[in-house]
């Protein structure tokens, strides 16, 4: 998918400025007219790659958080939740992560360990190395 995207402040765009069709741009400054500028579809510089994990994943890492935390049983812990907003510190995080390698029979990176902010990017990964598990 291509996106184009212009943007002008109406202060800073000379009053002769015409535009015929969005891809085309034609300036005239002061008298001089310049050609027209076409402009080309670019593909965006960033894009967002969401692997959604099953919900019984994140379910079970939200379990696996309330409990190496020792959050009481009626507290919220979702996808969104961020271990440390949930009062997880570096060493807590660790032990989340050793007990999702024995839930779910993986093993973690500890440069991936590391990387993991949120119960739904533990869940992706382990969904994610389950898989590869699988096919290889």
């Amino acid at each position: 998918m291509a996106f184009t995207s212009i943007s002008f402040n109406k202060t800073l765009v000379p009053a002769g400025t015409r535009f015929s069709n969005p891809n085309s741009v034609s300036l005239s400054i002061k008298g001089t007219t310049f050609p027209y500028i076409n402009l080309q579809s670019r593909v965006p510089r960033f894009q967002v790659i969401t692997c959604a994990a099953k919900p019984e994943t994140v379910e079970k890492v939200c379990n696996i958080v309330k409990k190496q935390l020792a959050l009481p049983e009626d507290s919220t812990v979702t996808g969104e939740s961020k271990f440390a907003v949930l009062g997880a510190d570096s060493l807590d995080t660790v032990e989340i992560v050793m007990g999702l390698e024995e839930e779910f029979g993986i093993s973690v990176e500890e440069e991936s360990a590391q990387t993991i902010t949120t119960v739904q990017e533990a869940a992706d990964m382990i969904d994610k190395l389950l898989e590869t598990t699988k096919s290889a």
